[in-house]
């Protein structure tokens, strides 16, 4: 099986799990407690926040750890909407994640916010000048994803940041999908809050963080015991923090050179399949976008067809979005970039780890065109 639904989750890496273990057997303390193995955890969870801090280049107290990236989204949006009291708009991108898509939707329903969602090209881009257009002296929030999880589109984060920050604006970026591929120095990005998931990086699934500035507001979602500086109450979860440290740390030592290779199988199997497969479209911007995403529609032919017909072939991957998954409408990110419902509903995304070798990526390439041939051969016939 060559699996190629890195995007949705990956495997837990080994140096992970051994950097988990004595946290989950021998030094499983509460870090609340004040004893011996209460401290051993403290400590533990002081070291996955300096890990971090120090990938992120910001300060140790401004990450708050989460169960996730969709948690960690929902406590900055909600959580800076509510503790500022400028106003009651927040801009963001049409091809957001569904946990800011929801997220918003809630402010709006029950909090009366207005949102504004910005238009983006035909390659996935948010135009720029419809974000300086849309700040207004409302405006008390800004969330624009750093790559699209279904084309792997990576926006000019710094520059949408600049922007925002003008007009005295807060900033906040899902950065998901970019975690591991794309630069997280929050000081280069310009960015004031950025959500991380710890299953996208080769962390358990159910362990993230968010990085807010210090200083900036935050009203939490969660009551309690005041953990985490009284920004996410609850026992935290010190294998998860330390696990998802690891992973960080471990991605971005090789970062550079593990990008530069990903982008060389991305662009050998996006030419592939443009040259094999007769009115196949790449979705996304053709460069600027993510080394390990690679995403097409094939019009005419069925989507669901394609991917099962990959799955006897040995290729594992997805039609988008792991979150839309069993949806019958077409993806709102594809919409959003100007397609069709039709053609978006032929939408196959392939994605992959680090570890994915050249000769695993040439033989799915092939695969695609072969499978992508079988299934319209099939529809010409019926």
């Amino acid at each position: 099986m060559i699996y190629l639904d890195a995007a949705a989750t990956t495997p837990v890496r080994r140096e992970v799990l051994e950097a988990m273990w004595p946290l989950l057997t021998s030094e499983y303390g509460n870090p609340s407690s004040h004893h011996t193995v209460g401290e051993s955890a403290a400590r533990a969870l002081g070291y996955a926040r300096t890990l971090v801090a120090t990938e992120l280049n910001c300060k140790p107290a401004d990450v708050v750890f989460t169960s996730g990236g969709t948690e960690a989204d929902n406590l900055a949006i909600k959580g800076i909407a509510l503790a500022r009291p400028k106003g009651r708009h927040i801009l963001a991108s049409a091809i957001e994640h569904p946990a800011v898509l929801e997220t918003l939707d809630y402010l709006k329903r029950l909090h009366g916010f207005r949102i504004t969602l910005l238009p983006v090209t035909s390659e996935g881009l948010v135009r720029e000048e419809a974000l300086r257009e849309a700040l207004d002296p409302e405006t008390t929030l800004c969330t624009i994803m750093y790559a699209n999880n279904e084309v792997g589109t990576v926006q000019p984060l710094a520059s949408l940041a600049s922007m925002c920050h003008e007009q005295g604006v807060p900033f906040h970026t899902d950065a998901v999908q970019a975690a591991g591929w794309l630069p997280l120095d929050t000081t280069e990005l310009g960015v004031d809050a950025m959500s991380i998931s710890g299953h996208k990086l080769g962390a358990p699934k159910g362990c993230g963080f968010l990085y807010v500035r210090s200083r900036l507001p935050l009203e939490p979602l969660v009551h309690g015991g005041g953990q985490e500086r009284g920004r996410r109450s609850g026992t935290e979860n010190v294998a998860g923090a330390v696990a998802i440290a690891t992973a960080l740390r471990l991605a971005h030592q090789a970062r550079t050179e593990h990008s530069a290779a990903s982008v060389a199988r991305r662009d050998h199997l996006v030419r592939t399949v443009l040259e094999g497969v007769d009115g196949a479209v790449l979705t996304g911007h053709p460069t600027q976008r993510l080394p390990n995403i690679a995403s097409f529609c094939f019009p005419g032919a069925s989507g669901e067809a394609i991917l099962l017909e990959l799955e006897r072939a040995g290729v594992v991957s997805s039609s988008g979005s792991a979150c839309a998954a069993g949806a019958s409408e077409p993806s709102a990110v594809l919409l959003a970039m100007g397609l069709e419902a039709e053609v978006a509903q032929t939408a196959l995304r392939l994605s992959w780890t680090a570890a994915t070798s050249d000769a695993e990526i040439a033989l799915a390439a092939r695969a695609v065109v072969s499978s992508v041939r079988t299934v319209q051969g099939i529809g010409s016939r019926a």
